[in-house]
């Protein structure tokens, strides 16, 4: 690339529009933001180097559709989506920000330094680049496994944290005492990884205890504790295995 600014339309105004915009814009790169819903959209591609879809994944592929072909690369921010989606378009790319944006002004902050999952053209790279990130690349066919993955990791390590919100407000536990707990066990897993880490009853086979937590707890938490409790069964097997 030269060295002139790189210049980027961004299509969309949520939150991960908003995170990238301000990143980028902070990085020196050359940013504008429209709704993914303008009048304007098929001129989105002209007089600049990139476009970015930062629309719900739904709408990714109408969008690509509305905007005429230019020699700028058409980018969208999906993690389940690869290049297919973006239909036409000569110059495509994928760049899937690993790391939840709650909103524009902390999203971009979270944006420096993160990891990104990548593919296409060497635009994605340039993006990771700017924002002094980290990258892998996801060819298409493994891109909904991925994003199951980021899903876990994410998504569902909140909705589990809210278990534990419900469970110890009961007992008066206070919240930061829990998340301490959860943060050090994070810890460990990036350490020695999940099998390793695991402590607890299940890890040391202790099932009167899981069963005494079973009868304790409201009813409509077992399910929840349930299917987690198998899960650190199967960690356990594959502990056994491998020593």
């Amino acid at each position: 690339m030269s060295d002139a600014p790189v210049t980027v339309r961004i299509v969309g105004r949520g939150r991960a529009g908003g995170s990238m915009a301000v990143a980028l814009a902070s990085a020196g790169w050359g940013v504008q933001q429209v709704s993914g819903h303008s009048e304007n959209l098929a001129a989105a591609a002209r007089g600049v180097d990139a476009v970015v879809l930062a629309v719900p994944d739904g709408a990714i592929e109408a969008v690509a559709r509305r905007i005429e072909p230019t020699d700028a690369v058409v980018i969208h921010l999906a993690g389940s989506w690869g290049l297919n989606v973006l239909g036409g378009h000569a110059r495509r790319a994928a760049v899937h920000p690993l790391v939840a944006l709650p909103d524009a002004e902390i999203g971009a902050r979270r944006l420096r330094g993160a990891w990104f999952a990548v593919a296409g053209d060497d635009m994605a790279d340039a993006i990771v680049d700017a924002l002094d990130g980290r990258s892998f690349v996801v060819s298409d066919e493994d891109r909904a496994v991925y994003h199951a993955a980021a899903v876990v990791a994410s998504n569902h390590l909140v909705a589990l944290m809210g278990q534990v919100e419900r469970i110890g407000a009961t007992v008066g536990v206070p919240r930061s005492a829990m998340i301490d707990l959860a943060r050090g066990s994070l810890e460990n897993v990036a350490a020695i990884g999940a099998a390793a880490a695991l402590t607890g009853p299940v890890a040391r086979g202790d099932e009167d205890t899981v069963q005494r937590h079973r009868l304790a707890l409201p009813t409509d938490e077992v399910a929840l504790y349930d299917a987690l409790a198998d899960a650190a069964r199967r960690l356990v097997e594959e502990r056994d295995r491998a020593s």
